[in-house]
């Protein structure tokens, strides 16, 4: 397990993990079977945060459990992931002034969280 990693961390983020994609499914399930004009979209849609916001939680509470070191790589990951993520999505919407298609604001975390794990990478190897 690298370091950084402990048990109560991977419990908590993969539970939270868990959660959002069940709540993500049953949004998605639900959303197909009510009326458009329901007043229930709007909270039904959001559901899923939920677990986005326990990933959140775990994630803020493993800081605080961590030594310095590890505090450092995983904060520099997140940076990496940070900034990244904003050339990225700041490029491509000057693209999208040129004609490139529109993206969903759904395709930012895929690609924050895939950075993130290339800074993890990257870090973590360094400090090794």
């Amino acid at each position: 397990m690298p370091s950084g990693f402990t048990r109560r961390y991977l419990i908590e983020f993969g539970g939270a993990s868990a959660l959002y994609a069940i709540l993500l499914i049953s949004s998605i399930v639900a959303l197909k079977s009510i009326s458009q004009t329901s007043a229930l979209r709007v909270p039904l849609a959001v559901l899923p945060m939920v677990g986005g916001v326990l990933i959140v939680v775990a994630v803020v509470r493993q800081l605080g459990r961590i030594d310095e070191l590890q505090r450092r790589t995983l904060l520099e990951a997140i940076a990496i992931a940070f900034a990244g993520t904003g050339v990225i999505t700041f490029a491509y919407g000057f693209l999208q002034g040129v004609g490139f298609p529109q993206v969903s604001w759904l395709a930012v975390w895929p690609i924050m969280a895939t950075l993130w794990a290339v800074g993890s990478f990257v870090s973590f190897r360094r400090y090794r």
